[in-house]
């Protein structure tokens, strides 16, 4: 008898359709998973989002800015641990760092400190920045003025101020050179109410940082909770992709309401954070 007449055709049989759709599932799961982990390993190792919450880095970065920090440029830290992988540079003066800070409840409400510093299980939130002193530094302020190393940063006032458009709040503008960057600082017109008067010296420890924002007289900065280790420092920030005028949490980017009504600042975005440049002439 021939084979031919048992229906057969090379061999093959058709899977049922049940078999097929599961197959489809499993592979667009399989799909997802590994999508989902390259973006993970993205946001561990290369790059990582950031949402401006606060003043206290005015003028330079303002409430709904949306910034990218680089992960590399310091080296990423490998997850769970306090070890990092080589950087590409050690962090600079001048640099807009976001790191990491704990949060212990302290007499029912949320305190700041150094990570290393604080009670065992202290909740950890993300702060942003200026790096002002490097290891072994020496810092101190003295009413609107800082020093590193007994040498006054250079400062001159901006003609006219600046103004948050949210609030109406007029500040006293000043542009200050921190080794080769020159930024903007801010202070309070009323020097009742300023909070940088006189503080230090303050030896920065070796593999510790110390930390100011641009709003000098509304941030909660190193002045008043010490330094940072180079384990919690994520990274320079390097450009904004987004800027509003929306005060929410990261979920506030995903409403479609904000879309509509939300002002947008549309010459922020895609724009680099890197200081201006000092003269030699200046820095000398």
């Amino acid at each position: 008898m021939s084979d031919e007449s048992s229906g057969l055709s090379g061999g093959e049989e058709e899977l049922p359709p049940e078999a097929s759709t599961v197959d489809s599932i499993v592979e667009q799961m399989v799909t997802l998973v590994i999508a989902v982990a390259i973006a993970l390993l993205i946001r561990q190792v290369l790059i990582e989002p950031f949402r401006i919450p606060s003043g206290s880095m005015y003028p330079t970065l303002l409430m709904g800015d949306h910034l990218f920090v680089n992960k590399l440029s310091y080296g990423p830290r490998i997850p769970f641990t306090d070890l990092r992988l080589p950087g590409l540079r050690e962090p600079e003066r001048g640099d807009i760092v976001v790191f990491e800070v704990a949060r212990p409840m302290q007499r029912g409400k949320p305190d700041t400190m150094a990570v290393d510093r604080a009670p065992a299980g202290s909740r950890s939130e993300d702060f942003v920045k200026r790096l002002v002193g490097l290891p072994g530094d020496e810092i101190s302020w003295r009413h609107g003025q800082v020093f590193v190393n007994g040498e006054p940063l250079p400062m001159a006032r901006v003609p006219g101020g600046w103004t948050d458009s949210a609030s109406g709040m007029h500040f006293d503008r000043s542009e200050e050179d921190l080794g080769a960057c020159r930024h903007s600082v801010l202070y309070h017109p009323d020097p009742r109410r300023a909070a940088l008067k006189r503080g230090g010296p303050i030896i920065v420890e070796p593999g510790r940082y110390f930390m100011m924002g641009d709003n000098r007289d509304n941030s909660k900065d190193s002045r008043e909770w010490g330094t940072v280790r180079l384990e919690e420092l994520k990274g320079p920030a390097f450009i904004l992709y987004w800027s509003w005028d929306v005060n929410g949490n990261m979920l506030s980017f995903f409403n479609p309401v904000n879309w509509i009504t939300a002002e947008k600042r549309w010459d922020r975005v895609f724009q680099d954070l890197d200081c201006d440049p000092v003269s030699p002439a200046a820095a000398g």
